[in-house]
């Protein structure tokens, strides 16, 4: 376990560990890779292939093509946050001679023009479209389970005003887990060396906790660390509620206000003083001795809780944007949504110590020397 953060306020900045020194403690010291190179690219081409047709089997989805950069003037990158600190890669495009120029931005995530694209693709209520999407996050710390090149399914679904309840977000968080669940089992058949008593298979249940149950049960500590200290006794968690200022004065983690809705209050469905209709997905690496995030998702914003998110976040000038406006127009469905990140969960279920080990990316010297002397091979 990391050293202790007292500050809270600090929790809140990002993920990741923010020090190689301690990086380099968290590694594991006796790594030995269950799969060779040649092993792990067919696994993890058979599990991708396996967890999207099985997505799109138990949510009613459709693939659908995805974009990589989008004009800076659609509104629809994610920001992933509400204070500003993880900002996309922008860059001109002067087209002929200037004189009908774009800004454009990198995705960060697809969250809003999944959204967008559901009425595009002509998807009823019910329906939805799934992506293999690809992004750039430039301001993470790159550790063992951070990139800055970021892989999701991301996944919409059109749902009625009624559905907007907990109750459903379960039901849908319960399928998701279900696929991730049955590709383990898959790919265990597989490469039956991936079944190691080490490392316990994932449990048939996930254990759903409000964000401010959690805060109740560890007030004293920060997010990760309260995860963590959940994580020992419910080894696979979905956390709900997230962004939500609790009553300590902060949200569990920072999340943008634009897509999710964090902000309903849902008391008459559990009785005690919770919100929001969102959440996380973490489960404890056996391999890494830390928590893991998988997915997030949840009910998306409508018109009025997207007005009170955007206030709370002193952003309301957001809603001069095309996509904030076509959400207070109605032109776009109610929906829920989400993405799972893919190379995080090829990481667990392959029993891998790095992401550099499923993707390929931009790594510092200092990381990949690290990983070398763990017996860690990092793909170039």
């Amino acid at each position: 376990m990391s050293t202790l953060v007292i500050d809270k306020q600090a929790d809140l900045a990002g993920p990741g560990i923010g020090d190689y020194r301690e990086l380099e403690k968290i590694l594991p010291h006796d790594y030995h890779s269950l799969l060779n190179r040649k092993e792990t690219q067919q696994a993890i081409f058979q599990v991708k292939r396996y967890i999207e047709d099985s997505l799109c089997k138990e949510l009613n989805l459709m693939m659908v093509e995805v974009p990589l950069i989008v004009d800076v003037e659609s509104g629809v990158n994610d920001m992933l946050d509400r204070d500003g600190s993880r900002t996309p890669i922008q860059f001109h495009i002067s087209n002929d001679h200037d004189e009908h120029p774009i800004d454009a931005q990198v995705v960060q995530a697809a969250t809003k023009w999944k959204r967008i694209a559901l009425k595009q693709f002509d998807c009823n209520v019910g329906e939805g479209i799934c992506t293999d999407m690809r992004a750039v996050r430039k301001d993470y710390f790159l550790d063992h389970d951070h990139s800055a090149y970021v892989d999701q399914w991301d996944w919409e679904r059109v749902i009625t005003a009624e559905r907007r309840n907990l109750d459903f977000l379960k039901s849908v968080v319960s399928k998701i887990w279900k696929v991730l669940v049955g590709a383990e089992r898959f790919v265990q058949t597989l490469f039956p060396q991936l079944k190691d008593p080490r490392f316990p298979d994932l449990p048939e249940e996930l254990k759903f906790l409000h964000a401010e149950e959690i805060l109740d049960m560890h007030p004293d500590l920060p997010r990760k660390q309260r995860e963590t200290a959940i994580l020992q006794k419910y080894p696979a968690i979905f956390i709900i509620g997230i962004g939500w200022p609790l009553k300590d004065g902060y949200p569990h983690e920072m999340r943008a206000a634009d897509y999710d809705d964090w902000i309903t209050e849902t008391r008459g469905q559990t009785g005690q003083d919770t919100h929001g209709l969102n959440g996380d997905i973490l489960v404890w690496n056996h391999v890494t001795q830390r928590r893991h995030e998988l997915s997030s998702m949840g009910i998306r914003v409508t018109a009025d809780t997207l007005q009170k998110q955007l206030a709370l976040s002193n952003q309301l000038d957001f809603l001069r944007l095309p996509y904030h406006r076509a959400i207070l127009a109605g032109d776009i469905p109610l929906s829920i949504g989400g993405g799972i990140g893919q190379s995080r969960t090829l990481m667990l279920l392959l029993r891998k110590a790095h992401l550099g080990e499923v993707s390929v990316t931009v790594w510092p010297r200092i990381l990949k020397e690290m990983c070398a002397r763990k017996n860690i091979f990092v793909l170039e």
